[in-house]
């Protein structure tokens, strides 16, 4: 007999039992399941043993489940890449024309600022074309006298701060910013439609 084990007699035939810290613990005698006071017991071969673990049929269901999330995970973030992405170009926009308000007061001279709807693009107070990202479209409502073609919308701004006034809107999806410039202050704000609803 091993160190740690010992065997009882509790009237049921032979137990064996571990030392576990400072307590015996029963331990189940192998011999005990073939046989009995009454003699050997016969396995049922018609009663399986079931084997521990997964069927099939619950492995599938949580591969579906993780399918799911995955799913609904990345539908949130690319919303949120798209938000992002308008987020950030609307301040660039509203940026460079603050930029072109800030020239005209400083030179005492007029400044323009374009806006093209067919190539989404605008010109900043430097005239660098400056292209926004893929995927955003933009169009620009402003005086009809300050629309030098049918694509392209412009800003002007004045010495004294003012402006002839406009809306420029980012939209990206059903997502979509406004960019709103006072004609009376040249003042430029970034206005989130779906905020605002």
């Amino acid at each position: 007999m091993k160190p740690g084990f010992g065997t009882w007699d509790w009237g049921y035939g032979r137990a064996r039992a571990k030392a576990v810290g400072w307590r015996w613990r029963a331990l189940p005698n192998p011999e005990s399941r073939l046989s009995t006071d009454e003699g050997p017991v016969i396995p049922n071969p018609g009663r399986a043993k079931r084997a521990h673990g997964f069927t099939l049929l619950e492995m599938l269901a949580v591969i579906l489940l993780i399918g799911i999330a995955a799913a609904a995970v990345s539908v949130s973030v690319s919303q949120g890449l798209a938000s992002a992405r308008v987020r950030a170009a609307s301040s660039e926009l509203a940026g460079a024309l603050r930029a072109t308000r800030a020239q005209a007061i400083v030179r005492a001279r007029e400044q323009v600022f374009d806006v093209d709807t067919r190539s989404d693009s605008y010109r900043n107070v430097k005239q660098q074309e400056v292209r926004l990202p893929r995927g955003l479209r933009v169009s620009i409502t402003g005086a009809k006298e300050e629309q030098p073609n049918d694509h392209t919308g412009r800003i002007r701004f004045f010495p004294d701060g003012s402006s002839t006034g406009g809306r420029i809107t980012l939209q990206s999806g059903r997502r979509e910013w406004h960019v709103n410039v006072s004609w009376l202050t040249g003042e430029v704000r970034v206005v989130d439609t779906v905020a605002q609803r």
